[in-house]
């Protein structure tokens, strides 16, 4: 087991001590443990190995037990057993947004609540804001957060559909019966939230790839199977629907269950106006609905059935029914951007704030990467919680960096960190003064404490954009998916003044953001509005968070000329200054 996984691990058996109420101090040594691992600066097997991670302070020799068992076995037998002891249901509760552990014991030992359902019950009898510390705005939020979990039960996101797809579609390459397969519904379309993942596959021998796939290792239960159709639940509860059709049928059904439903019904409009029929079974010469074969107008790819109703080929991303039609008739569909194309990124984060990482480890691995560059945008001093860096120890910082840019640049490398400071957007002001922000290479501005009022969060970004030393705005709508809603904020106003000012604007490509939203890139970019895409990165193997950006970007229409960081240093440097 790794030392990210571990150290989950740790930090869930403090939070599961927390809800039994054991004491404070035993729960805090596992939390401080996981933070330890984190910061590690060896590999934590290599200590385990030699039975040195004793030496490490904050690791006592029941910790250092407990960890060598979960990274030599992958499994912990005490962590198991005090899982079991707590009631599925208070566990459950952690997953309430404005539930910890503490308010989950109050609500227990008061109350008797030990699952959701009583939960929701006790807040709808108005027991729960007669609790000290709990109180009707309480109440109602946590009503509110029952209805968001209940709502989002059965979706799930981006990242998690296609870590989970990926697996099994390299599985399904590898099978000599599979002639050709993809993945197809909201994942082909990079939506960012997905239902079920819907699989495709042609083949010869239906039966004998279903057989195949219902037997791979991370299936939870096998919900249906069929000669051609088979339905799973994946570790991690997502539904996943593989269908294999015959090679000839393949772009049919390919096209058809990529979606979305709206693209699909204009598509098949299409074809009965040129006196067609387009099912999932082919493009039939009638005007009746039908699958026979005579009647097939033959097309290998997708591409093919595009042309055959007078269309240039729409990429997946862009078939929402938003405009796709107008501008494939006319042959005026973007040249979208590939992931490949970005040459590195202008908002994350390092061990000098919330981070996981030194610099130098940071450099190291995106330059290990091909990159080219990679901005280190640390909290400012007001976000106390993520150790957000004062004016002293950004200047610290500053030096740092251009020590270790200097060092890339003596053994002939030509990688570079940037300096920058994600800054607070505050109520009147931000979080330094320009004097302190002039001293940066990248400025990303962020509103991390909004307000109720539309009004003023959008006063509030206009006058952040309006700020000379503002490179570009974070996550502008603060969401985070199937989790936290935007927050108000009129949106067009705010891509109205970027684009008076040249303000950029961040598509964050964390997965629970992935904010800004594509539906507004369109308008962004009608207005000149450029776009970065950031992964907002605080541990380094989330510099793969690009890949899932560049798909949103595609989504939005965007083009590498409309995103920034597709520019080489050079080019970006002139960027910056201007």
């Amino acid at each position: 087991m790794d030392k990210e996984k571990v150290a989950e691990i740790l930090s869930e058996i403090g939070v599961l001590l927390e809800l039994k109420g054991e004491n404070p101090f035993k729960t805090r040594a596992y939390a401080s443990a996981a933070r330890t691992l984190d910061g590690l600066s060896e590999p934590l097997a290599k200590l385990v190995a030699e039975k040195r991670l004793g030496e490490t302070k904050g690791i006592g020799k029941a910790l250092e037990q407990k960890i060598t068992e979960l990274v030599e076995t992958g499994r912990l037998q005490y962590y198991e057993e005090l899982k079991a002891s707590i009631a599925p249901g208070l566990i459950a509760m952690l997953e309430i947004s404005g539930l910890g552990p503490k308010k989950i014991q109050v609500l227990h030992q008061k109350l008797g609540v030990d699952s959701i359902e009583k939960l929701e019950a006790a807040c709808q009898a108005g027991k729960v804001a007669e609790l000290a510390g709990f109180g009707e705005k309480t109440q109602a939020n946590l009503l509110e957060g029952i209805a968001r979990k209940r709502a989002y039960a059965s979706k799930h996101r981006l990242a998690d559909a296609w870590l989970a797809a990926e697996p099994l579609l390299e599985k399904l390459r590898s099978h000599p019966e599979v002639i050709r397969c993809s993945s197809a519904g909201s994942l082909r379309r990079c939506k960012e939230i997905c239902g079920d993942i819907d699989l495709l596959a042609s083949a010869k021998n239906p039966g004998e790839v279903i057989r195949f796939f219902v037997s791979q290792p991370g299936l939870v239960k096998v919900l249906a199977q069929g000669e051609t159709k088979a339905s799973v639940i994946l570790e991690g509860g997502i539904q996943c629907d593989l269908r294999v059709v015959s090679d000839p049928e393949f772009p049919f059904a390919l096209a058809y269950f990529t979606g979305s439903k709206e693209h699909n019904i204009v598509m098949r409009q299409r074809a009965i106006q040129r006196g067609l029929r387009l099912n999932e079974y082919g493009l039939f010469q009638s005007k009746e609905e039908t699958s026979d074969p005579k009647l097939l107008v033959a097309c290998r790819t997708e591409e093919e059935i595009f042309a055959k109703l007078d269309l240039v080929f729409v990429p997946p991303e862009l078939r929402e029914d938003h405009g796709e039609f107008l501008a494939a008739e006319k042959n005026d569909l973007p040249d979208l951007i590939e992931w490949t194309d970005l040459r590195g990124a202008l908002h994350n984060h390092s061990n000098w704030s919330d981070g996981h990482d030194t610099l130098e480890e940071i450099a190291t691995y995106m330059e290990d990467l091909g990159l080219e560059y990679w901005a280190i945008t640390d909290h400012s001093q007001s976000s106390f919680q993520a150790n957000g860096l004062d004016v002293k120890r950004l200047r610290q910082q500053i030096a740092e960096i251009k020590n270790l840019n200097a060092t890339i640049a003596e053994r002939g490398g030509t990688f570079r960190l940037l300096t920058g400071s994600e800054v607070d957007i505050l109520k009147d002001r931000l979080d330094f003064d320009d004097e302190v922000l002039a001293e940066l290479e990248v400025v990303v501005a962020s509103l991390h404490v909004p307000s109720g009022s539309e009004a003023e969060n959008t006063r509030r970004l206009v006058a952040a954009a309006e700020n000379p030393w503002v490179h570009m705005l974070g996550h502008l709508t603060g969401r985070l998916l199937l989790e936290r809603e935007p927050y108000p904020v009129d949106v067009r106003a705010v891509l109205d003044a970027c684009a008076a000012t040249g303000t950029w604007v961040e598509l964050n490509c964390n997965p629970y953001r992935l904010d800004l939203d594509w539906r507004h890139w369109p308008y962004a970019k009608s207005k000149g509005v450029k776009c970065v895409i950031n992964p907002d990165a605080h541990r380094n193997v989330q510099a793969g968070f690009l890949r899932f950006g560049a798909g949103m970007a595609r989504k939005g229409w965007l083009e590498k000329a409309d995103v920034v960081n597709t520019l080489p240093w050079v080019r970006l440097q002139e960027s910056l200054k201007r």
